[in-house]
């Protein structure tokens, strides 16, 4: 029988479940007293478990036969072989561990899967050279398993016999792993199925639907961030969106992009900010209250390009358009490059992606926004997924001019990082444009055709009449109103008005 602990062990504000020890990248963070956070952590229990391993609160609990030594190479093996990559975690460890200590661990089974995945990831993120030969190993392994992670097409290292398919580069780097969702996803092939339901319709209908969903989009993406935008700005969002993907996306196309969507410099600094930036509060005497703190302004330029070689890497490699849109996107918006504008041109990058990748039709595109808006606590949440568990880890302080100034090294908490929830959301919503609001705003469209020509049949009057009559019966759920009977419509006669509303309820009959 266990002995019961008489006091809970708490490490990172969790509480260790009674009963069992921290094991994999936990341990190993407290081992060197680390500040970086460990988003799913794991634990042994000093019982066996039946089935492996259990889910228990935040923690993944273990059977006691997993319980790896209790050293370095222990622990590091633990992790590799049964949690998820943490490259941030991964990163600061291998910064805190002595080099003979890994290199003490590479030479002692050189020909292992996680140790030869240890000694490439240790040269990869730390740029450093392990005092290690070539390995001589004939047969290659992958770096991420296909089975677990999406991944990019291998490159081989012949120095350490490991295919490299991550989806990004030393200075950017994100993980997504495969989940049920967007396996799911994945499968549905929404990029013939698009390109399918605008092959079936006419240009002029496609060019109108188009003209719609983007004026939608325009609104949704100011609505977001709880803004009534003019025309103007909803046009310079048009513009800047209708033009994403004809240019191949470097820094240079990106700063071309802000300056369409912010027009008006007198108040906001072009280009990447010399600030600090927050989302957040303030408290009562104005100082800040961060949910969310940006990267350094000192390191904006080099994960701007390492971002960038990641997305080019992906559209190379022929990663999804989905999830390079996601990766790329989310992680811009995390870095927060701009003093204003930022979740615009988030949402922008992914139009950009996903016309560059002809995953939208030609002229066409995906009201994500729209969806986005539907589903904003979803989004938010999304957002909030990665950023709130850096927060603790961020050092900073108040500037006298109320902003924030962060003091500690963050750079890598913007290099690394898993996609997965922000992927399975970002897909969540073209999967919903392409099999609903797309085709929806089509038939719309032919059944507002459909009406229009018969109206126009019946009672001779101008198409942009015939429209607005449409419109009006419609929003009233059938029936023309009695003050447009006897206002701009009151020269009908009343057996007009009744074939003319027969007329738009027979063309929108089963129309949701």
């Amino acid at each position: 029988m266990s002995r019961r602990r008489k006091f809970p062990v708490i490490f990172q504000e969790r509480v260790v479940p009674d009963g069992t020890k921290m094991a994999g990248w936990i341990a190993l963070v407290r081992l060197f007293d680390l500040r970086v956070p460990v988003r799913h952590p794991s634990s042994v229990s000093e019982q066996n478990i039946s089935t492996g391993s259990r889910q228990q609160g935040e923690w993944q609990v273990y059977g006691e036969r997993y319980q790896p030594e209790n050293t370095f190479a222990g622990h590091l093996t633990f992790a590799l072989r049964y949690e998820g990559l943490d490259l941030l975690v991964l990163k600061r460890i291998f910064e805190a561990t002595p080099k003979r200590e890994v290199e003490a661990y590479v030479r002692d089974a050189p020909a292992g899967i996680y140790s030869r995945r240890a000694w490439y990831l240790y040269e990869f993120l730390t740029g450093r050279t392990l005092d290690i030969p070539d390995s001589q190993v004939a047969a290659s392994i992958d770096l991420l398993d296909p089975e677990l992670y999406f991944t990019a097409r291998p490159r081989l290292s012949r120095r350490h016999r490991v295919r490299d398919n991550l989806l990004g580069v030393p200075g950017f780097c994100p993980v997504i792993r495969r989940t049920p969702a967007l396996n799911e996803f994945a499968a549905l092939n929404l990029m013939a199925r698009a390109q399918e339901t605008v092959g079936q319709t006419g240009p002029h209908l496609i060019a109108r639907a188009a003209s719609f969903l983007l004026l939608a989009d325009s609104r949704a993406s100011f609505n977001i961030e709880g803004e009534r935008a003019p025309r103007t700005r909803l046009e310079r969002w048009g513009r800047a969106v209708m033009q994403s993907g004809r240019a191949p996306l470097t820094l240079e196309e990106i700063l071309r992009l802000h300056r369409v969507l912010i027009e008006d410099n007198r108040f906001v600094q072009p280009g990447l900010r010399r600030n600090g930036i927050f989302l957040g509060r303030r408290d009562p005497d104005g100082d800040p209250l961060p949910e969310f703190v940006g990267a350094k302004p000192a390191d904006l330029a080099s994960l701007m390009q390492d971002l960038l070689s990641a997305n080019t890497r992906m559209r190379d490699e022929s990663v999804d358009p989905v999830l390079e849109a996601a990766a790329t996107a989310f992680g811009f918006v995390f870095i927060h490059p701009f003093e204003d504008g930022n979740g615009r041109m988030h949402r922008c990058l992914i139009h950009h992606v996903l016309a560059e990748r002809k995953f939208t039709p030609p002229g066409m595109i995906f009201p994500v926004s729209t969806v986005m808006l539907d589903r904003i606590d979803d989004y938010r949440a999304s957002l909030q997924s990665h950023s709130e568990p850096l927060m603790p880890f961020i050092e900073w302080k108040p500037t006298p001019e109320r902003n924030v100034d962060v003091t500690g090294e963050t750079a890598d908490m913007y290099r690394y990082f898993d996609c997965t929830a922000q992927a399975e959301f970002l897909y969540s919503c073209v999967r919903r444009t392409v099999e609903h609001d797309l085709p929806h705003e089509i038939d719309y469209l032919k059944r507002n055709d459909q009406a229009t020509r018969r109206i126009m049949e019946a009672v001779e009057m101008p198409d942009r009449m015939a429209d607005n009559i449409v419109m009006y019966i419609r929003a009233n759920n059938g029936i023309l109103a009695k003050s447009r009977r006897e206002g701009e419509f009151g020269k009908l006669r009343a057996k007009e008005v009744a074939t003319i509303e027969k007329i738009v309820n027979d063309a929108f009959d089963g129309f949701l």
